[in-house]
């Protein structure tokens, strides 16, 4: 029952390790349970199997350690004496090893042979493969297992490695050695002597010695046969319980000494192998006197057992024959038979008389557990006795523990190197230890001496994997002598030891460290370049090149600085400069020789100190400040502003006005300019000095800077306007105009400067229809639709001009006058509309009820071109007789006229209006009629709204005498230099309109009158022929001061229109004065 359980469980345990591997440990586990619970049960029901009740235990027990140590066993079968390089398996293929889950290996399997250093492998195996070899050492069986009994089998036991360690297991591979038929069989001599009996019967037997071949099994002798028996002799074979071949000389015929006393054949002895191998031996056999009585041994078969350590001389037997017949044939003879082996012959000495059996040599149980000692009894007859004798050698506990080590990890010269980097469980040697006593005598235990980071793991009963048991670290223990002790349980117990040398191999897992991480450092600007700073150490636990330390900047490190890799000195190879790099912040490396290499880095702050080195610098060399005439005193012009790159006592500065000046003074530590004067433009209108600034360095250093403070005007002028001149003019609107036309332009100026000249216009009265719309920047009266019949007649604008001034804004207001129609019939009729008009500033706008349709007014039309054309004829001939008869101071006069220039200012010279005087003046003004010409010319922007083309405007003026006033032009240096600085912000000027200011209802006031800023672009040039043009100073930047006749305007005043560039629009003013 439980061997058919055992072979059930075998069956499911291949299927699952084929099946299912990761059930096959559980299942192996539960099914050893099982049959330790049935073997016991069979031990305890059936008495008498004790024996193979342990036999069972300890086989469970045994297959329990192999699986759980990883181990396994193979058995091949190998016939000796094979050639080099035969395949004998495939450990791979014939262990599943391929069918182990797939798990991430370090390295590929491999398979590592293990065996004792100096032994001479009989096979090889492929690390890679798996697949074994034969080499080239001779495989033979006989002897390998010389001392193995005949029908016993000849084993050949290895261990193999399955490495790496994730599927590491240890694999016991037994070939079994087949037999060959390599040996002949052999008799003990070459001539075999016999004797026989005269008397013998017919079919008498006589022994003769048998043939020796050390081969086994079918190889091993089969047959006998007898040559030339001459038909006397007979030969058959007989089988001995042990198996022996034993051949038998059969008498064939009644012998007859007298007759012949010798016969000479030959005996051939033959094996079963193929080829069949065979040898002769001449057999003599001689005829005797009759003994018709063979001795007979007592007991055949005798046991004894002897202790291995009986001293020489102990009987070990004492074997008793007796023979029936008397005298010489009744002497018997005791010797071992030639089937005796040779060990036994020397280790036992028979006494030939006696049959005392005795101890020649000491007996070794390790060598020879039994022997088998075939005693004949022979009185000289043919037939001599046997009785077979069975010594067994008892075990005493002499023989020590023996430790063999097979490394896993080659050594080198005897010493295994292992890198302190090896993980866990790392496999150095199989260790085996052995003792040749049986029982408790040769029950060995292997550990070690010490606690060593190593450990001894038990793979089978008397093997050992030496291993790594914790980490090993090179810089802590370099070196271990590991002390194996192997113990057996003898009484005493005997033991052995072994040392194991391990040297850890160094590498290189700790990185450089600096004694400092942080190092901080200072150094004097100005230095030297190669100005040693410092010098950087680190230090490295490991040895050798891995300990070796060079230093390197880091990636952020400046150009400024180098660091030798040798020694680590720190050096500063440029110039270091504060005021453009104060502090330095970097890392450096420290990276050893390693494979790979480490490295750690460390932070470097180089701190540079000041020195006096820079002066103070002002933020500009010439400081110009702009104040309003109505500063207070002591309040603040400005302010200076002075940097020192240097730090510290070297920055700090001190400011001072130079030369004696009492009119400002200036604060010391914040630069504030304050002035000790109340300011008068018209009195002085810049002011000029120089301020020191000083640092507090040990050797002080300075520097200067010029200021000039600058008067500037405030908003005391209204706007003027200048066209139209008076609010009693008009213009005339064609119906047919198209909207969005410009039908008039609004010119008025103011006498201020900056934002406070910059005008705006709007239309704040009139326009009651809404027909027209004034650009507020240019002055511009557009006709905002198309006129219709109800639109005809006069309408009045009120347009207002304000200023941009600060904190006030100052206006003026005119009235344009715009006539719709298709001409001027009458103009003493529009004058009176335009009277009555500004009488009734209610009044909408008035149509010209007698203006004639165009249909009727054509032969009026037709009239007044005839009578102009008379009057033009009439007036040329006038004009003619007028030029005959003027006087020579006159036609001076004209001359000076003709040569009268048109001024333009300086283009280096910002904007300004420049008037020459005439060189002669007349007393009075002239009673004939003059036709002057004032031309403005205003620049224009490149807007996209600009067309290109300049305008004329034809304007209608009645000046009356009381209208026009005295206009005066003021005279005002001015400087602005555009890179000067200007604190006060608050004084910005942008780009005003020039200064040119006529207005008849408002007195002029000759003060601050101020050009400034003129674009080159923007330039009112003015000149009349006969007006007094004064020019009291040189300055290209100043204005001449023009005064004008009270004159009355008795001729309309007409503006034409002619190509100028088109960047400019022209209007000419023509008038009769």
């Amino acid at each position: 029952m439980v061997g058919l359980l055992i072979f059930f469980f075998i069956f499911l345990f291949l299927l699952l390790l084929f099946l299912s591997p990761p059930l096959f440990l559980p299942f192996l586990f539960f099914s050893l349970l099982v049959l330790c619970g049935l073997i016991q049960r069979t031990v305890t029901i059936v008495p008498g199997m004790d024996l193979l009740s342990g036999t069972y235990i300890f086989a469970v027990l045994l297959a329990c350690v192999v699986f759980q140590s990883g181990a396994q066993e193979k058995n091949y079968t190998v016939r000796e004496e094979m050639p080099e390089n035969v395949l004998i398996g495939d450990l791979l293929k014939d262990l599943n090893l391929s069918l182990i889950p797939h798990k991430s290996l370090t390295s590929p399997m491999q398979f590592k042979l293990v065996y004792k250093t100096g032994d001479v492998p009989l096979i090889r195996i492929e690390e890679g493969s798996g697949e074994i070899f034969t080499t080239g050492v001779r495989i033979d069986r006989e002897k390998l297992c010389a001392g193995i009994l005949v029908d016993a089998h000849c084993f050949y036991e290895v261990e193999v490695a399955v490495l790496p360690d994730e599927i590491f297991r240890l694999i016991k591979i037994r070939f079994l050695i087949e037999d060959i038929n390599d040996n002949a069989p052999l008799f003990p001599t070459t001539v075999i002597n016999i004797s026989i009996p005269e008397n013998s019967a017919i079919n008498s037997r006589y022994a003769l010695p048998a043939a020796i071949d050390p081969d086994v099994g079918i190889n091993g002798v089969q047959n006998y046969q007898l040559i030339k028996g001459q038909g006397v002799f007979g030969l058959d074979v007989i089988e001995t319980p042990e198996g022996q071949k034993m051949p038998q000389l059969i008498v064939q015929k009644e012998l007859d000494r007298e007759e012949k006393d010798t016969y000479v054949m030959k005996v051939k002895v033959e094996d079963g192998g193929f080829p069949r191998r065979s040898s002769t031996a001449i057999l003599q056999v001689s005829v005797a006197d009759t003994n018709d009585n063979h001795p007979v041994f007592k007991e055949n078969e005798i046991e004894v057992s002897i202790p291995e350590n009986a001293p020489v001389g102990t009987s070990v037997t004492q074997l008793h024959a007796t023979d029936a017949d008397i005298g010489e044939n009744a002497r018997i003879h005791f010797f071992f038979s030639n089937l005796v082996s040779n060990m036994a012959k020397r280790l036992f000495h028979l006494n030939d008389t006696t049959g005392l059996i005795t101890i020649k040599e000491p007996l070794d149980r390790e060598e020879s557990p039994n022997h088998k000692l075939l005693v004949l009894a022979s009185d000289g007859g043919s037939m001599p006795a046997r009785a077979m004798v069975l010594v067994n050698v008892t075990d005493v506990n002499d023989n020590v523990p023996s430790i063999d080590i097979r490394y896993i990890i080659n050594p080198i010269n005897g010493t295994v190197v292992l890198s302190e980097n090896a993980p866990f469980n790392t496999k150095i040697a199989l260790i085996t230890v052995t003792d040749k006593d049986a029982d408790h005598n040769g029950r060995v235990t292997c550990f070690t001496d010490h606690e060593v980071p190593f450990r001894l793991r038990p793979v089978f009963s008397n093997q050992f994997l030496l291993e790594t048991a914790s980490h090993l670290d090179y810089e802590s223990t370099r070196e271990y002598a590991i002390k194996l002790l192997a113990a057996d349980a003898g009484k005493p117990p005997l033991n052995q030891s072994s040392m194991l040398l391990v040297k850890v191999k160094d590498e290189n897992d700790n990185a450089p460290v600096f004694t400092q991480p942080f190092i901080s450092l200072s150094v004097p600007e100005n230095n030297s370049p190669g100005t040693q700073l410092t010098k950087i150490s680190a230090t490295d636990a490991d040895s050798g090149r891995n300990a070796e330390i060079s230093y390197l900047l880091g990636v952020d490190a400046p150009s400024e600085f180098d660091l030798d890799h040798r020694t680590g000195i720190l050096t500063a190879v440029k110039k270091l400069d504060r005021e453009k790099q104060e502090k330095y912040s970097f890392t450096v490396l420290a990276k050893d020789n390693g494979i790979p290499p480490l490295m750690t880095n460390a932070t470097v702050l180089v701190t540079v100190l000041d020195q006096n080195d820079n002066s103070p610098v002002f933020t500009h060399n010439e400081y110009n400040f702009y104040v309003p005439e109505s500063l207070p005193r002591h309040g603040t012009v400005g302010l200076i502003t002075v940097t020192d790159l240097d730090y510290g006592e070297n920055s700090a500065v001190t400011l001072s006005i130079l030369d004696v000046n009492d009119d400002f003074s200036i604060d010391p530590q914040t630069g504030v300019i304050r002035p000790n004067i109340s300011f008068d433009r018209e009195k002085q209108e810049s002011y000029t000095f120089h301020v020191k600034a000083e640092d507090a360095g040990r050797v002080s250093r300075s520097s200067t800077a010029k200021v000039t403070i600058n008067v500037v005007d405030v908003n005391d002028n209204k706007p003027v306007f200048v066209v139209p001149p008076t609010n009693y003019t008009y213009e005339l609107v064609l119906p047919s105009t198209n909207p969005e036309t410009v039908v008039f332009k609004v010119v008025a100026v103011d006498n201020d400067t900056g934002t406070n000249a910059e005008l705006r216009y709007s239309i704040v009265g009139g326009n009651t229809k809404g027909l027209f719309i004034i650009d507020e920047t240019t002055g511009n009266i557009t006709l905002k639709e198309k006129c219709v019949a109800a639109d005809l007649g006069l309408h009045r604008l009120v347009v207002k001009a304000n200023d941009l001034g600060q904190p006030d804004s100052l206006f003026n207001i005119i009235i344009v006058n715009l006539f719709v129609n298709e001409s001027v019939t009458n103009a003493t009729l529009i004058y009176e509309l335009v009277r009555k008009s500004i009488e009734n500033p209610e009044t909408e706008n008035i149509e010209t009820t007698q203006a004639p349709s165009p249909s009727t007014d054509y032969v009026k039309i037709m009239v007044a071109i005839v009578a102009g054309t008379i009057t033009v004829v009439l007036v040329l001939l006038i004009a003619a007789v007028v030029r005959c008869r003027q006087s020579p101071h006159l036609k001076a006069a004209q001359k000076n006229k003709q040569n009268s220039e048109w001024v333009t200012p300086n283009p280096e010279n910002r904007q300004m209006i420049m008037m020459k005087k005439k060189k002669k003046k007349k007393k009075h003004a002239p009673k004939n009629l003059l036709l002057n010409f004032v031309t403005i010319e205003e620049a224009k922007t490149d807007d996209a709204d600009t067309d290109g083309n300049s305008i004329t405007l034809d304007l209608p003026i009645e000046l009356e005498d009381q209208a026009m006033g005295t206009y005066s032009w003021g005279t005002t240096p001015t400087t602005f230099k555009p890179d000067s600085p200007d604190l006060a912000q608050h004084y910005k000027s942008a780009s005003p309109q020039p200064a040119f200011q006529i207005q008849p209802e408002t007195p002029l006031n000759s003060k601050h009158h101020i050009i400034q800023e003129l674009p080159l672009d923007n330039t009112f040039v003015a000149c009349d022929s006969i007006s007094k043009c004064s020019s009291s100073s040189s300055d290209p930047y100043s204005v001449s001061e023009c005064s004008y006749s009270v004159t009355t305007f008795k001729a309309p005043v007409s503006v034409h229109v002619r190509p100028t560039d088109s960047r400019t629009s022209t209007i000419e003013i023509c008038s009769e004065i």
